[in-house]
């Protein structure tokens, strides 16, 4: 694979708007975490907090936000015929967009190929190569378990089981009570939990962890807020019990995860 150019977690207001009504001579990949619009073959399409699109050359593009920020990773690329190949086997869409539950492992790699392409290192290309067939094989994965989970027992759940996913990851600093989203379905808090790990995978309390840790280093690496005031805006009054949870999970603490961002 070419890469172009690539970008992670960049941040627009609300009057970014891309109209590019011939393309790019590239393909491009778009994992947008904020909710959106994209107008595609004249439709207009609103996109959830979590979205995925991968345009091929020439096609229109023309997609704005649906609030009043919009954060995305993107990456302008040539796959080569192999590639392109193990799309279509693994069924990736193209040229529209999809809602993705966790976005979360599939920003990481975007994030790992952003770091490679900007290096120095000699295999740089062969590591880029490698995080794209696994990102690849990742998106698949996440798209088959969202259209094979409404068909088990729980899936009369779904929607609201996505919603409530969904606002985790939206809104990572609420105060997510388990009983209070168990009574959302009118499930007990064990079915509730059973439930919610069955259909993602995951266990609810997982989810919150990950996505708060998650948003704490986006303010780590994009804000000069001080790391009390990250812990308080993901969530965590306690400071000690903030800095122990994100050093289990990066190997740092907030205060050395932020440094080494900065050196990059």
């Amino acid at each position: 694979m070419k890469m172009v150019e690539i970008g992670y977690n960049h941040r627009h207001g609300r009057s970014f708007c891309i109209d590019r009504p011939n393309g790019t001579e590239s393909w491009l990949m778009l994992i947008v975490k904020t909710p959106a619009h994209f107008r595609i073959k004249g439709k207009d399409i609103r996109t959830g907090a979590h979205s995925f699109i991968i345009f091929r050359p020439e096609t229109p593009q023309y997609y704005f936000p649906a609030s009043n920020e919009y954060f995305d990773d993107w990456m302008h690329f040539f796959p080569d015929e192999d590639e392109q190949k193990m799309m279509e086997e693994l069924n990736i869409p193209l040229d529209r967009p999809v809602d993705i539950t966790d976005i979360t492992e599939m920003s990481e790699m975007i994030r790992s190929m952003c770091f490679e392409h900007y290096s120095a290192n000699t295999f740089k290309e062969k590591a880029i190569d490698l995080y794209f067939q696994l990102l690849m094989y990742k998106t698949s994965e996440k798209l088959r378990k969202k259209e094979v989970f409404v068909d088990r027992p729980e899936g009369i759940y779904s929607e609201k089981l996505l919603w409530i996913r969904q606002s985790i990851y939206r809104w990572p600093g609420r105060d997510y009570s388990i009983d209070d989203m168990a009574k959302e379905l009118s499930l007990s808090r064990s079915r509730f939990q059973h439930i919610y790990t069955e259909t993602f995978g995951v266990s609810v309390n997982k989810d919150v962890i990950t996505s708060r840790l998650s948003k704490a280093a986006e303010l780590l690496r994009t804000t000069d807020l001080s790391v009390k005031d990250v812990g308080i805006n993901v969530g965590y009054s306690n400071t000690s019990y903030f800095v122990k949870l994100f050093g289990s999970s990066y190997g740092l603490t907030p205060l050395q995860f932020r440094q080494s961002e900065e050196k990059r």
